[in-house]
């Protein structure tokens, strides 16, 4: 069945793509018509595009891998940030730092520098300081925090990208392709598809448009990470249950070995018994 229809996308306006003269010719599988002077975008293919992107996000997450979302724009920021939120999931929505993916173990400093204005915070050395060392600092832990903070929990680099506007976020998009890393993007009539691995053709400026392809992904990512979460539950039992099967054997093998021991000691006497009576 499939994780979203075309009623759903078309009341989200999912279908307006960007004026004719701003098209991208590489775009031209994915629009349906032009009507005045806007492609539209066809909605049946981006219905197709979504399940292939939910079901490929089911897997990383159920693997134990974790997606990196990214919307710096001012549409998408506070829906990114909420739907990454609710599937614990990392994500940059304020300004794309360079080199976080290519260049990821100074990212992980500043993060770690953030981590240790908390300890100071928290062992009381922040209360030694002076008024302007800690005016100092606590704006250098905001500036962190507002850049760093959403990808806090991150210590590797992510198993993919999730990108809302691939022509604003180019940075991230040859950060990932440079290194690998597979890309979902929403992708409209005015960007280059090329270098994405999982296109979604829609509309990247609608909030709602946003909004309704990233219900069906994080739906697809939580659905990843319940049957995780259910294996790993169905390993330990089994686990458990071998390991208690495994104790009954050891005991009946000890069973059998005394048995074994008593019936060699009966032959001795029996012999013994034997002998005795012979003599006599």
């Amino acid at each position: 069945m499939s994780r979203t229809n075309f009623d759903t996308l078309l009341e989200a306006g999912c279908h307006f793509g960007h004026l004719k003269r701003k098209w991208n010719p590489a775009m031209a599988p994915y629009i349906f018509m032009e009507r005045n002077g806007i492609h539209i975008i066809d909605l049946n293919k981006t219905v197709v595009k979504i399940d292939e992107a939910a079901e490929a996000l089911k897997q990383i997450a159920k693997s134990g891998k974790r997606v990196l979302f990214v919307a710096t724009k001012k549409q998408a920021k506070q829906v990114v940030a909420d739907k990454a939120a609710s599937v614990n999931m990392p994500f940059v929505i304020e300004r794309w730092p360079g080199g976080m993916l290519t260049n990821f173990p100074t990212i992980r400093k500043a993060v770690k520098k953030m981590n240790n204005i908390d300890k100071m915070t928290s062992d009381g050395t922040f209360s030694n300081l002076s008024k302007r060392e800690k005016l100092q600092i606590e704006r250098q832990r905001a500036k962190l925090e507002k850049n760093l903070g959403s990808i806090q929990d991150l210590t590797r680099l992510p198993s993919a990208l999730f990108v809302v506007d691939v022509m604003k976020e180019n940075i991230a998009v040859r950060e990932a392709n440079r290194l690998g890393i597979p890309v979902f993007g929403i992708v409209d009539t005015n960007s280059d598809p090329s270098n994405i691995d999982f296109i979604i053709p829609a509309n990247d400026d609608a909030t709602k448009s946003v909004e309704v392809i990233l219900d069906a992904c994080c739906a697809a990512i939580q659905e990843g990470l319940e049957e995780r979460k259910a294996e790993k539950i169905d390993t330990e039992a089994a686990g458990e249950a071998t390991e208690a099967q495994a104790k009954p054997r050891k005991r009946s093998a000890k069973a059998r070995l005394d048995k074994s021991d008593e019936d060699a000691i009966n032959a001795s006497k029996a012999a013994a018994f034997i002998k005795d009576e012979e003599e006599a």
